[in-house]
């Protein structure tokens, strides 16, 4: 796998940007110098992010989302590691 992320990545399995192998690494997102949790999809090369408008939902019960202009960057969690090598980091044995 490449250590760059996606120009545009939904959460949102219904979408055509929606990729579950790479949402399984983990991805950091940066908003206007602030880190964001609550974003279902970004686009770095349009500049945008997608983002949850707390806990209201549709009719459908989907959940509403506001798109906000602003700088986007974007990076993987794991920064290289496997999830279980990370799992292993955390779970470390004392000598």
């Amino acid at each position: 796998m490449t250590d760059t992320p996606p120009d545009r990545l939904a959460i949102n399995p219904k979408s055509p940007f929606h990729d579950s192998a790479l949402l399984e690494r983990g991805i950091g997102v940066r908003f206007k110098g602030s880190e964001r949790t609550d974003v279902d999809e970004y686009c770095i090369s349009e500049g945008w992010i997608r983002a949850a408008l707390g806990k209201k939902v549709d009719r459908k019960g989907n959940s509403l989302t506001i798109k906000l202009n602003g700088d986007v960057e974007v990076w993987f969690l794991d920064a290289g590691k496997t999830v279980d090598d990370a799992a292993d980091d955390a779970v470390a044995t004392p000598e």
